[in-house]
């Protein structure tokens, strides 16, 4: 055989080796004939069809979020969108539950080629029931060889609605007191019913390819033969148009032949097309009769030619790298030319193949760098996924926020393609580990925020029961610095669940006022002390209106206020009227004293501000900032004053209480325009020296 083969000239049936080096790479080949699985499973990170993430038995909730225990918050949650990993999960299960399809034969690969894409829109919408119903007929009536795309889509689809059921369920367990750790999935009907299929599927497939193996064993010692038979007909003492018949019978006998084991097609083809060779040498056949077949096999040859050079316009290189190949076939199983023309055909044929594994190598190398890419981009997103994790974060705000830019960087994973093979799993993992810790801690933090509301919860209504048996005590005096010291525990303690915390509230606050009214209907009868209390306060407002409060300052004032409360309670329908008086008084005193304060205040600060312009900007810069902090820190005085006016609108009787707090805010927001101001006079005095430098 080997003295036969070296014996071999004509280049045109040789094989072009770039094709057979592309064929042995089929890892590289699959990637790019299989896509990349798009079915949905709920809460997880994506695995690509093909076993391209890891799939050990392990539930992944990545995009899990805290909304059960939020809602437990006195603060509104933030919604969570969803990320869609429900597919790659899907594959993940599937292969935890034993159904890996394992590696892709030749002939799958080439009916996935030619089928038709959209096997996952045909199982969506059915249930699991009908899937396996579904299953069990393509088993029945479908080529084995055929069913791969299918059952890919199908498992996943089953496995899709599985894990939404058993998420479902764990989530009720959990719920219902039960440890996440214990819980334990029911058996699934469908479940055992699809696996047994699958087992008939598997045997069905394993048998045909130990069958395929054997009928390419088979395949082999026929051709095997057919060359002995060629070799035979050179020293045959047959008439000339009897062995030229037996040559063609071998031709055609040749073809109808299935295909052999790999690894020995260059040798068997090389070694036919020798001993075709040698016939056609050493046979003395009619001339005409060669010239006629050489001219088929040279018209045969050159449109092959054609269609090995269309090639190149084929939109995918895949597809034109899998019709060359074919080409190829046909190029072998056509007879030898005229020796003038061999050379020319096979270096034509040649240089087009040579295009497209050209073409095709660079796609593929085009391919890794790709896969290089990603896996750099999804290592940077595995490290921001991280640093989210070694976040310190105490809030409900700060969880959301991080919430939200997890999701973020999920979704854009979900962008990125595949990393390289031998990284794709560890990367995944990675990735997968990050976000479970991340919900797991926040799944941790609003459970100790919900312990804490119930132990806060527990706290007020203790507060509430000692203000109700207060309620009707008549020690006044008592019973009034002990309720005010119970709304100053009140305060202290912190917030309690949304759906209790108006209940409680307005028990506490129905308790108190249930005291206070009986309080103020008490004192309500001493009519005499009140009207004597009237005319001093009628006096003292008269009094107020006369005084110099510049001269005094603000000890006049805060004298004034002293003696007003060291005057008793009034008649209760001039109390209104009287207290309105005594606020414009005091707000008039205050504006008078503040106007002139102002000025001075201003002057003084013109003053500080040229001192620290004369020392340098830098002093003066660092003026200004404090000054704005100090704005910035008004503003949330003003706020919070302002949702205490709200807090107290809804009680009775806290109308004085309600206008303290308003002349509070009326002050502050004076004094922050002060300060703005002087933030002015600041950016005026830093202007100048520019304008100077200008003019």
């Amino acid at each position: 055989m080997a003295t036969e083969k070296s014996t071999l000239s004509a280049p045109e049936e040789q094989v072009d080796p770039r094709v057979e080096d592309v064929q042995a790479t089929p890892a590289v080949t699959e990637q790019v004939a299989q896509p990349e699985t798009t079915a949905s499973v709920e809460e997880s990170v994506p695995a690509p069809a093909g076993a391209e993430e890891p799939s050990r038995p392990r539930r992944a909730r990545i995009a899990a979020t805290a909304e059960a225990v939020e809602t437990e918050s006195d603060e509104e949650p933030q919604p969570t969108a969803q990320v869609d990993f429900a597919d790659e999960e899907a594959e993940l299960a599937a292969q935890d539950a034993g159904l890996d399809l394992g590696e892709e034969t030749a002939e799958e690969a080439e009916q996935l080629a030619a089928a038709d894409a959209g096997g996952e829109e045909r199982f969506a919408g059915k249930s699991k029931e009908e899937l396996v119903s579904v299953f069990g007929r393509m088993i029945e009536e479908q080529p084995v060889q055929s069913l791969r795309r299918d059952v890919e889509a199908l498992k996943i689809a089953f496995y899709r609605i599985r894990r939404a059921e058993v998420e479902a369920a764990r989530r009720a367990f959990v719920e219902e007191g039960g440890a996440e750790e214990e819980f334990v999935p029911a058996a699934d009907g469908a479940e055992v019913q699809l696996k047994e299929l699958f087992k008939e599927y598997r045997r069905r497939r394993d048998e045909f390819i130990a069958n395929l193996e054997a009928e390419k064993e088979q395949n082999l010692r026929t051709k095997l033969a057919i060359i002995e038979e060629l070799k035979e007909l050179v020293n045959s003492d047959e008439t000339l148009n009897h062995t030229f018949t037996r040559f063609r019978e071998l031709q055609q006998r040749w073809k109808e032949t299935g295909p052999v084991p790999l690894q020995h097609v260059k040798d068997l083809w090389e070694t036919y097309n020798l001993h075709v060779e040698n016939f056609y040498g050493f046979i003395k056949i009619n001339k005409e009769l060669r010239d006629l077949d050489l001219k088929k096999n040279y018209e045969q040859k050159v449109a092959l030619c054609e269609q090995a050079e269309a090639l190149v316009l084929e939109p995918s290189i895949v597809e034109a790298f899998r019709k060359l190949q074919k080409l190829h076939d046909e190029w072998r199983e056509t007879g030898p030319v005229a020796n003038e023309y061999k050379e020319t055909l096979w270096e034509r044929f040649k240089a087009a193949s040579s295009r497209i594994n050209k073409q095709h190598q660079e796609h593929f190398e085009a391919l890794k760098a790709e896969q290089v890419k990603n896996l750099a981009l999804k290592t940077e997103l595995c490290a921001a996924a991280e640093e989210l994790c070694s976040r310190p974060m105490t809030l409900r705000k700060e969880w959301n926020r991080a919430s939200d830019r997890l999701l973020e960087i999920q979704k854009t994973w979900k962008t990125i393609g595949f990393a390289p093979k031998k990284d794709n799993n560890r990367i995944y993992e990675r990735f997968r580990t990050a976000c479970d810790k991340f919900f797991e801690a926040k799944r941790r933090f609003y459970a100790d925020v919900k312990v804490e509301m119930e132990h806060n919860l527990q706290l007020k209504n203790e507060i509430c029961a000692a203000a109700e048996a207060l309620s009707g005590s008549e020690e006044w005096k008592k019973t009034t610095d002990e309720l005010i010291a119970l709304q100053a525990r009140w305060k202290q303690i912190g917030a309690v669940s949304r759906r209790h915390s108006d209940a409680v509230w307005k028990r506490f606050r129905t308790a108190c006022d249930k005291f206070f009214e009986r309080k103020a209907a008490h004192f309500s009868g001493i009519d005499s002390e009140h009207e004597e209390n009237l005319k001093k306060k009628l006096a003292l407002l008269d009094e107020m209106a006369a005084a110099d409060v510049k001269a005094g300052g603000y000890e006049t004032i805060r004298d004034f206020q002293r003696r007003w409360g060291e005057i008793g309670f009034v008649p209760i329908k001039q109390k209104e009227a009287v207290q309105k008086r005594y606020k414009a008084a005091v707000d008039a005193l205050f504006d008078a004293l503040r106007g002139s304060e102002r000025d001075r205040s201003m002057d003084r600060f013109r003053d500080k501000v040229s001192s620290l312009r004369a020392a340098g900007d830098k002093r003066l810069r660092s003026e200004r900032e404090r000054l704005y902090n100090k704005v910035r820190q008004m503003e949330q005085e003003i706020a919070l004053l302002e949702n205490n006016i709200g807090f107290f609108a809804k009680s009775k009787n806290a109308e004085a209480l309600v206008a303290d707090v308003k002349a509070k805010i009326e002050r502050a927001r004076e004094e922050m325009a002060a300060v703005i101001e002087k933030v002015k006079l600041i950016d005026r005095q830093a202007q100048e020296p520019e304008n100077n430098e200008k003019q």
